[in-house]
């Protein structure tokens, strides 16, 4: 699909960047003219993906998270956030609800709610070498034109 526009971020991998994450998602998104709605779910699903970066990806160190947006044809808003972390052993198994490495202040949720607020989910990773999460979200045109 043909890149309309887009933009890259690098942070390090603590937890007062997650805010900042999901509200530079969240402006470059702002071009579509999304629903509040709809800005809440990218603000939401991106929320998810960098914490989950940030918690499993770099438990014991301090790391670099990418995070890219890209408009692409037909109002989709595209989504990476991509860590260079332990990565995860069991894709498949860290996809079902409730399943989490986190330990008991972790709900294992957070896959699921990505998934429930994007149209599309895919989640690579490498053991030793991290993950990468993709999401994509069509955003309806005002006035129920897509």
């Amino acid at each position: 699909m043909k890149c309309e526009n887009q933009m890259v971020l690098e942070f390090p991998s603590k937890s007062i960047n997650e805010s900042f994450a999901r509200a530079a998602a969240a402006c470059f998104a702002a071009q579509l003219d999304p629903t509040l709605d709809e800005l809440g779910d990218i603000k939401t699903a991106v929320s998810e993906a960098v914490t989950n970066a940030i918690v499993h990806g770099y438990p014991d160190t301090i790391g670099t998270i990418t995070l890219r947006c890209r408009i692409l044809a037909g109002n989709v808003l595209d989504i990476v956030v991509r860590d260079k972390g332990r990565g995860i052993e069991n894709v498949e198994q860290a996809l079902q609800p409730m399943f989490t490495t986190g330990g008991a202040e972790r709900s294992g949720m957070g896959f699921t709610i990505m998934e429930s607020f994007m149209n599309e989910l895919k989640v690579t990773s490498r053991p030793g070498r991290g993950t990468t999460v993709h999401m994509k979200r069509k955003i309806q045109k005002r006035g129920g034109q897509s």
